[in-house]
């Protein structure tokens, strides 16, 4: 089933959600999908809520009444959990939306994966990463309530902060850290390069959103993947058709320049070096900031081994004998 196609129960706790963001989140559900349901649970006979009134008619999201027999939100929570059970079992949706700040809903987003469901997780920064991490994905509110014309490199609206909930203190969860995004790439980049394989951006943003569920490009204050990639210092991306590919930026160190050195280095040592870690070594003291991930590689010993001038036998590096 094309992702476009995919039908979603959209279910909003209107206790943990302001009704300014109802525009954005049924925004994001139609670029992954077709909203089946809309519900949004809370007590509609407080006051509180009439701010919902307006837009609860305008996206014809259906209100479901549950009153507050008792202190806390808890008879909300369990209303919007067992519609989702009902709806899991109708076999009328591919996926749910679960709009809520509320770590409540985390035993709930499991079970629903469990049952084969993409769950698309929403909620403000403050949410628990229980509940983010839940969830197949994770849009903070915040972050895509923004303008694009607000999004640019220096907006980061993710900031570490703490947030009380009831009587304990709970600390929000901060995003993935941009260096950590960079170091999950580079692995990328080198498993697909020691297997011969091209990398496209498509494949990152998968990778990216199956790894880190809160992923999205918007939380770093970039408005398109390829952009925020283009960003890191050691990658650069490249038209090919219709897609881009991902790649390392070159070393400014040819190959050829490497290739003599290393045959210098050994014909210096008679022919050959006894510790691959002495070869590695003297590469990195003569090319400043030498690194073989650079050309593609995870082991030094592939590295040296892709030279055909070159040869590797028990830990030994030596030169070949020319072909006669």
């Amino acid at each position: 089933m094309e992702q476009k196609d995919r039908r979603f129960a959209v279910l909003i706790d209107a206790d943990n959600v302001s009704p300014k963001y109802i525009k954005y989140i049924l925004d994001e559900v139609s670029d992954q999908g077709v909203a089946t349901y809309k519900r949004i649970y809370g007590d509609w006979t407080d006051i509180s809520k009439r701010s919902w009134k307006e837009q609860l008619l305008q996206y014809s999201i259906n209100p479901i009444q549950q009153y507050s027999n008792t202190n806390g939100k808890n008879s909300t929570d369990s209303a919007m959990i067992i519609d989702a059970m009902d709806i899991l079992y109708s076999n009328h949706v591919e996926g749910f939306c679960l709009v809520s700040s509320d770590s409540d809903f985390t035993k709930l987003a499991q079970r629903l994966r469990e049952s084969g469901m993409y769950v698309l997780g929403m909620g403000e920064q403050k949410t628990p990463s229980s509940f983010r991490v839940a969830c197949d994905a994770f849009k903070i509110l915040e972050v895509i309530s923004q303008n694009e014309d607000d999004v640019s490199p220096s907006s980061n609206v993710i900031s570490d902060s703490s947030v009380r909930y009831g009587s304990s203190l709970e600390e929000t969860p901060a995003i993935t850290s941009k260096a950590e995004i960079e170091r999950t790439v580079s692995r990328i980049l080198t498993e697909n390069n020691d297997h011969g394989k091209n990398t496209t951006l498509s494949e990152v943003g998968n990778v990216l959103q199956k790894k880190f569920s809160e992923f999205d490009v918007r939380n770093y204050g970039y408005s398109k993947l390829s952009t925020f990639l283009e960003s890191m210092d050691d990658i650069e991306l490249l038209k090919a058709g219709h897609n881009y590919l991902v790649r390392e930026k070159h070393s400014t160190v040819s190959r050829p320049e490497i290739e003599k050195f290393l045959t210098e280095f050994i014909q210096n040592n008679n022919g050959r070096v006894d510790n691959l870690s002495i070869v590695h070594e003297a590469l990195r003291s003569h090319f400043s900031g030498f690194d073989v991930k650079q050309y593609g590689y995870s082991r030094i010993s592939s590295f040296i081994n892709s030279f055909k001038k070159f040869r590797i036998s028990n830990n030994t590096v030596q030169l070949k004998e020319p072909n006669r």
